[in-house]
């Protein structure tokens, strides 16, 4: 196809930032969006590259996953561009077209690696693949007492000294750190990320809800993995759980397996939480896209079972959710809406990386990041900045 030409998908259900068009179009050029309407407005050119199906098909934003690990035999702790270049070729047959690269806790000389590895990558990646928009730490500044599948013998005091070193190696990519801001000096980092435009996330913490409140004040606006790795919620004391159903600073991560908590409590939090503040997330490992066996998280062997990622005494260690299950399974266990799930796939997360400028809803003008469904709500194409990343095989 010449490069000059532009793609229009056309009569589909288009989802666009302020409207639901049920019998659309949608142009791409240049690696924009630059035109959206319904199909009698589409005056075809005589270069233009017309993808006809029916309305059946859903044209959605792609999904920014703020929390994935790894996929495909490939983990961001690897510290390789091989490892990140798989990453970011296989996440578009799962919609997802932008991903925060995240790390764990383990040995400063470990981090720093991947650090560096993912911040030279971001600067030199391809339109081609999925985006890595940015770098989630998660780790090593969390609680021993809420430490998971997290390496307890690499886990530390929050350390802004430190923390300004790994940034400067990353190159200023790191965009989202997870930390226990009640641990000795967590309000400090809490507010030096707060100041220097990265977001502050309350996970793997045994914060009591007061606490919670303080790393709000000190800037915090993000919840890692809810239920997961975190103060659960009594009625004597509300926990880090309490807080984010109750508190609106706060988005709200979420991995929707149905494992990392069960259907009803899924929908608990959604009913709470609602498609303004939830985001959707895989939280995923290196065994995603493979066969069940064994496999390497942190050092640490992940047992790998149809659906389950566990360490050897059963801890959950990170999910092999697929995005687009993700969606899927948030539909069947809260009943809502398509359009509430844009927002929670890609809307929120791009707000909250400050990306909404060009990325997280269908707009003339932004990136043409899109991903369309067929009615069973499968992936059949993902288009990662106007390139065709992804098509179903028929």
């Amino acid at each position: 196809m010449d490069t000059h030409s532009s793609i229009i998908i056309y009569n589909v259900t288009v989802y666009s930032e302020n409207q639901t068009l049920k019998n659309g179009y949608i142009k791409l050029t240049n690696k924009k969006i630059t035109e959206i309407g319904e199909i009698h407005q589409y005056v075809r050119q005589p270069k233009d590259h017309v993808i006809e199906l029916s309305p059946s098909y859903k044209v959605i934003p792609g999904a920014i996953d703020v929390h994935i690990h790894g996929v495909n035999n490939a983990d961001a702790m690897d510290g390789t561009a091989e490892a990140l270049k798989t990453m970011a070729r296989t996440l578009p047959k799962e919609g997802t077209t932008s991903f925060l690269a995240t790390t764990m806790t383990q040995s400063n000389e470990a981090v720093e690696k991947a650090l560096r590895n993912a911040g030279a990558y971001i600067e030199e990646q391809t339109d081609r693949d999925a985006e890595v928009v940015g770098i989630h730490l998660e780790g090593p500044f969390i609680s021993p007492k809420r430490a998971g599948a997290q390496p307890p013998t690499h886990i530390q005091d929050p350390n802004v000294t430190l923390f300004q070193e790994w940034q400067k190696a990353a190159g200023g990519h790191i965009k989202l750190v997870t930390l226990a801001p009640e641990q000795p000096n967590g309000l400090a980092l809490t507010s030096y990320l707060k100041e220097t435009n990265v977001v502050a996330s309350i996970g793997h913490s045994d914060s009591t809800y007061d606490q919670v409140g303080e790393a709000i004040e000190a800037g915090a606006s993000h919840i890692t993995h809810l239920y997961n790795g975190m103060r659960g919620l009594h009625h004597r004391e509300p926990g880090v759980l309490g807080a984010a159903y109750l508190r609106d600073e706060l988005f709200v991560e979420l991995i929707t397996d149905g494992i990392h908590c069960r259907p009803e409590m899924v929908k608990l939090a959604y009913d709470q939480i609602t498609s303004e503040r939830m985001i959707l997330i895989t939280d995923s490992l290196r065994a995603k896209w493979l066969k069940n066996g064994t496999y390497d998280l942190g050092g640490q062997p992940v047992h790998v079972n149809d659906t389950t990622a566990t360490l050897a005494d059963g801890t959950l260690a990170g999910s092999i959710l697929k995005m687009n299950d993700a969606i899927k399974n948030t539909m069947s266990f809260t009943n809502c809406s398509l359009e509430d799930i844009v927002k929670m796939t890609a809307e929120n997360p791009a707000k909250q990386l400050n990306l909404f400028d060009t990325k997280g809803s269908i707009k003339i003008g932004k990136d043409a990041d899109i991903v369309v469904l067929n009615e069973n709500l499968d992936v059949e194409m993902t288009f990662c900045r106007g390139t065709l990343s992804f098509k179903k095989e028929d």
